[in-house]
């Protein structure tokens, strides 16, 4: 006699297309780039025109040249930011926003806007929820 093991099926999606709320949908793909917090930073500054890596990586408070090789790679093959290579020596490579880059402005500014102006309050409900929890803070944590 053999068993049969039942897997449970999730349900598909109610609609034609998938959401972010999805986990094979290619949007949600794309979020885990640009919830990135150094995604969001270089596509701010990018929208103020093209720069150079080094440049990048100086207006960058605290990132480093690796993880600002990467998250530009991968904004790249979003197709949101533009690398062009001079034939010159030393090379110079310049860093812009695609069209499709250029749509995000807005809103990630709306995002920063929104994280700076509700810095201090989300930072007063960190300290009364670690002092409730009985949390100790090490410096530097976030």
């Amino acid at each position: 006699m053999s068993s049969q093991i039942s897997i449970p099926r999730r349900k598909p999606t109610s609609c034609d297309r998938p959401t972010v709320n999805d986990r094979l949908c290619p949007g949600r793909l794309i979020l885990d780039h640009l919830a990135d917090k150094w995604a969001v930073l270089i596509v701010v500054r990018l929208a103020a025109g093209t720069m150079r890596f080094a440049e990048l990586r100086r207006a960058i408070d605290g990132i480093s040249q690796k993880m600002l090789t990467v998250t530009l790679r991968a904004l790249e093959r979003d197709g949101l930011v533009v690398r062009k290579l001079y034939a010159s020596v030393p090379p110079k490579v310049e860093y812009s926003l695609t069209p499709l880059g250029g749509s995000l402005v807005d809103k990630v500014n709306d995002l920063c806007a929104w994280a700076e102006a509700n810095g201090a309050e989300i930072l007063k409900a960190r300290e009364r929820f670690d002092r409730r929890s009985g949390r100790v803070m090490v410096k530097g944590e976030k």
